[in-house]
């Protein structure tokens, strides 16, 4: 069975840092390119970043820039999402999800093939 599990999330005060991991079963990461979503309660999801299967291509949504790294170990299966100088607007629930690209990314989920269930991220003093 193909699966994807994100961890990492959790409480954290405006200003503090997090780790995103997504983890894969049954499918082997380093062929997909994996983007990180996140929806906030009452809006659309949005995307955050996204890596290629390679990684030699990245991107982020203009609101994280600066802030947010995501990268790849496809030796351990897994991609990170590190996340510091967090706002209260970032909180959400952040899914990763797969999409068989090599060379570049993107931030259409229509693209996306599998989905993480999803891990909470809230950011409040």
């Amino acid at each position: 069975q193909l699966q994807l599990v994100e961890s990492g999330g959790g409480l954290v005060q405006p200003g503090g840092s997090l780790r995103l991991s997504c983890g894969a079963s049954g499918f082997t990461l380093a062929n997909y390119a994996i983007g990180w979503f996140r929806q906030a309660p009452g809006k659309e999801r949005e995307g955050v970043s996204c890596i290629s299967g390679r990684g030699g291509y990245t991107d982020y949504v203009d609101s994280v820039k600066g802030r947010f790294t995501i990268s790849r170990d496809n030796a351990k299966n897994t991609v990170y999402l590190q996340m510091n100088s967090l706002k209260p607007e970032d909180t959400a629930v952040y899914y990763c999800a797969a999409d068989a690209l090599l060379n570049l990314c993107v931030f259409s989920r229509h693209d996306y093939d599998y989905w993480g269930q999803g891990t909470q991220v809230t950011v409040s003093s």
